[in-house]
Formats: C-alpha cells, structure tokens, sequence
C-alpha cells in the first residue's frame, strides 16, 4: 500500500481494536487511552459548548469527534497524512469539526482556548519548537492538554528493537516540565496512565493475535508483525516502569 493510504490499515485492524477496549470504551482510538480517559482530560482541559479547539496529530481523528459530540466544542483537527484526514471527515458526519491537512510545526494562528495533543508527544524530537509554538496559538489562560512518555531517551539497543523508532522520542518528566516553564505554560493537573494503558496494550496483543490471518491478509504479514513487536515492547516498558503514560494539562499564564 502506499505510505499515505491509511484506510486499509483502519480498515485491517477496526475489528480487533473494537474488540480489545473494555464496553463504551472505543471511539476509533488508535491509541492506548481509552474513552474515559479521552473525556477526563477533556474536561480537565475546560472543553466545553463554545470551547475553540485545536487537535494536532489528530489521524482518523477518533477522540477528537468523540470529544465534539460529548462537549460540544468547536474542533480543528490537523495532521499531515491527507488518507488520514479524508477518513476523519467522512466520519464526522454533522459534528462541527473541520479539518485541514498540514505538518506540525506550524501550528495554525490561532488563538484558541485548548490544543490537544494525544499519544503523540513522543513523535517530536525537538520538544521545545512544538511547545513553543503551541503557547503562541493559544488564547490567554488557553490550556494545552496532551499526553506524553516519559522516560530517559531510548538506547541503541532499545531503538533497534523498536519498530519506527524515528518516531519515538522519549522525554523525562522533569525536562518536560522545564520545557512547559519556559514557554509559559503552567501546569495544572497531572495524572498517570501507565498501568491502564500497559492493560490495553496487552488486550490489542490478544486482539491482534486472534485476528492475524484477517489483519495479515489486508496489511502483509511483515506490517503485522511489526505492530505486534511495539505492542510488546510498550507492554513491556510500561510494566516495568522504563515507560510511564503521563497526561498533563497546563494553562497559558
């Protein structure tokens, strides 16, 4: 399949992903959070009717719709692959989200009262240049709510057992922290995912195993593989605390 063609990936992988979350807990996540969290850190972030949000990162935007359906914000979800974004908007159906394909950063001008940033924190190398751009989109007293894994930066050994390890870019909490102060953000709520999501990354292991020859069929054999490699290594990390699920919400001063 193509770099950018995401819908047969969605497609390979929905039933076992709907599978894996607990009851009401799937709203086309394609991550470890699950609704109930997805929806605590909404409202710890202010979202609400009214409420201007900025979802970067956003894929199929699973979350994000979910989010403007319960909350009824006005939503912007941005993220650099088009298939992703065509999925999204389809899917929106007559929820007041728009959608705009771009790479980050930049960010949009803004201003907005919360940009979110789910379970892609660690995609971003140089931490500083998205924070500081994300402070400049928000809103005075805005809040940036994300999640993030926390934990020294990855070994050579440990990158070259991670599938896509270009994209994983760990970050301890005290450096994010300082990274948050220089930009004006301040902290305001905090909280630790890592043992309900080390629970879902090993209920999509199952998921994934039960359903190979379906996934393996519409994806390869060498795709599926792959993800069940990182599954395992995040199970792992986070069961051994050498990964910590981090979610944070910080406010504009």
């Amino acid at each position: 399949m193509e770099q950018d063609d995401r819908g047969p990936f969605v497609q390979a992988l929905a039933r076992a992903r709907a599978a894996a979350y607990p009851a009401g807990e799937y709203v086309e996540q394609e991550s470890f959070m699950t609704a109930t969290e997805i929806q605590a850190v909404a409202e710890r972030a202010g979202i609400a009717r009214g409420v201007s949000v900025l979802d970067l990162c956003c894929g199929v935007a699973g979350p994000g719709r979910f989010i403007a359906r319960e909350l009824g914000c006005t939503y912007l979800g941005v993220d650099h692959s088009a298939s992703a974004i065509d999925i999204a908007r389809e899917r929106a159906r007559d929820l007041p989200c728009r959608f705009d394909v771009a790479r980050v950063p930049p960010l949009p001008s803004g201003p907005f009262d919360v940009v979110l940033l789910l379970e892609t924190m660690l995609a971003f190398p140089e931490k500083q240049v998205l924070l500081e751009e994300t402070s400049r989109a928000l809103a005075p007293a805005g809040r940036f709510a994300f999640t993030f894994e926390e934990g020294r930066p990855m070994t050579e050994p440990e990158r070259a057992s991670m599938p896509d390890a270009d994209t994983v870019w760990l970050t301890p909490l005290r450096e994010m922290l300082a990274c948050l102060e220089r930009v004006g953000l301040v902290v305001r709520w905090q909280a630790d995912f890592s043992r309900s999501h080390r629970a879902v990354a090993d209920s999509l292991i199952d998921a994934f195993v039960a359903d190979a020859a379906n996934i393996a069929a519409q994806i390869g054999r060498r795709a599926l593989d792959e993800l069940l490699a990182a599954h395992r290594l995040w199970s792992d990390w986070l069961r051994d605390g050498r990964v910590r699920k981090i979610a944070l919400v910080a406010e504009k001063a």
